[in-house]
């Protein structure tokens, strides 16, 4: 069935649809990662530095949280807009009904594990007897409400992806003003310490989770709830994962990357220097965010006109993808290397910290006019189905060859190797995605 959505996707300027999906998704990724800067600002100022070091050791975990989110919502987006580009409606309603079902199953277990296991995890993360206090009353509130986070991961995707980026990016926007509203009263106020920061960030996933599926019951929707799609289907749930599984990988990766980082800097660099990794990621997630914001606004244009068989228009899309990609992680680039004092700064005003966080921002970006245009080919290959393609290129960066490099340099190097691993897998990783690229395109364009 042809809707006007639909027939903007395939009519639509490309420069002006990746626009009108992108801005909105790219200002609710980067108030996603608003999450986690607000609650590291005011738990720096509020708590002080090993605070922040141990808010870092939660790190992996809400990686994890949101690998599941994206394992299902990624994935349930990405079938939407193919089926959606097919005119098979009935179809995306029943990828939307088996979505939510998986996440209540997926989540729920793996916040049922998280808190059996927390202490055990911490150590892995690298806790000490400094910080790991600290960690442990973040994550005693945080793993309770870890549902709502992935339902509001998850289907702020689908949202977008079904034709309301607009409204996918109020979504996170209210969400990252109940946390910043919230986050100082609990901290400051109530004096709650980083158990306040865990609090408000949970209320902030509550109200933002209860936006989204309301959506999907109003009649301004072009899918819908229906109860008989909630009962899950063998060939749905194996649609949802196939494609998910890149970006749930490449969290996954992140996480068990963040964990050997964590342990590699304790043992050069002592607990500051995870509390500086904790700084420095912040910054670098948020440049990250923007580029994934422009891969979900590009997301159902391609996997709409792949589907529809558009392939120039598809073509199109990813090109101006990477130049913009390429545009906006190079500005990051500059903003880090040029305003590195400034910017970790606004963590913490502990002279030991700020400088060891600002040496780390600076090399760790090193390369990262590149990176862009890495991610952009990763959700290329994503956003057309070709799931192992997509799970390849993204494990490439955050897994396949930076675990050798933060094994093999540090022990040269020291603490300035663990940092310098990030460019060298950034960049081996990007010769790699413009090969695959390369060879797609050239054998696409012969068939």
């Amino acid at each position: 069935m042809s809707t006007p959505t639909a027939n903007k996707l395939s009519t639509e300027k490309i420069g002006k649809l990746i626009w009108e999906y992108s801005f909105p998704s790219i200002v609710g990724m980067v108030v996603m990662s608003v999450y986690n800067i607000v609650d590291r600002i005011f738990i720096g100022h509020g708590v002080g530095a090993l605070a922040i070091s141990g808010l870092a050791l939660t790190f992996p975990f809400m990686i994890l949280l949101q690998a599941f989110g994206m394992l299902i919502g990624a994935g349930a987006a990405s079938r939407i807009s193919i089926n959606m580009g097919e005119g098979n409606t009935a179809r995306a309603e029943k990828v939307l009904g088996n979505a939510l079902t998986l996440t209540v199953i997926i989540s729920g277990s793996v916040a049922l594990l998280s808190f059996l296991m927390m202490d055990y995890l911490l150590k892995l993360f690298g806790g000490t007897d400094l910080t790991i206090g600290y960690a442990k009353d973040y994550m005693q509130i945080i793993i309770p409400g870890s549902i709502f986070s992935a339902t509001l991961y998850g289907f702020n995707n689908i949202m977008r992806a079904s034709g309301f980026p607009r409204k996918a990016m109020y979504t996170m926007m209210i969400g990252a003003a109940v946390n910043v509203i919230l986050d100082p009263i609990f901290i400051f106020v109530f004096d709650w310490g980083i158990r306040g920061a865990a609090i408000a960030t949970v209320i902030s996933f509550i109200i933002g989770s209860w936006w989204v599926l309301t959506h999907f019951n109003l009649p301004v929707s072009h899918i819908k709830f229906r109860k008989e799609n909630f009962r899950l289907e063998k060939d749905i749930v194996y649609s949802i994962l196939n494609i998910g599984m890149s970006p749930f990988s490449m969290q996954l990766a992140t996480s068990i990357v963040v964990i050997l980082i964590n342990s590699t800097l304790l043992k050069y660099g002592g607990d500051l220097a995870i509390g500086a990794f904790g700084i420095i990621n912040s910054l670098i997630t948020l440049i990250i965010m923007v580029v994934l914001g422009l891969n979900q606004g590009t997301q159902p244009i391609v996997g709409y006109n792949y589907g529809a068989k558009l392939y120039d228009r598809m073509f199109r899309t990813v090109k101006l993808a990477i130049i913009i990609g390429t545009i906006l992680t190079t500005s990051g680039f500059l903003l880090g290397m040029f305003f590195s004092d400034f910017s970790v700064g606004l963590f913490t005003k502990d002279n030991e910290l700020t400088q060891i966080s600002a040496n780390a921002l600076r090399t760790s970006i090193f390369m990262f006019p590149f990176v862009g245009f890495q991610i952009v080919i990763s959700n290329f290959f994503q956003s057309i189905g070709k799931a192992r393609v997509s799970i390849f290129l993204s494990l490439t960066r955050q897994f396949i060859f930076l675990i050798p490099a933060i094994l093999l340099l540090p022990s040269v190097f020291g603490l300035n190797g663990a940092w310098a691993a990030m460019p060298v897998s950034d960049a081996l990783a990007t010769i790699t995605a413009a090969f695959t690229y390369y060879h797609f395109y050239k054998n696409f364009k012969r068939l």
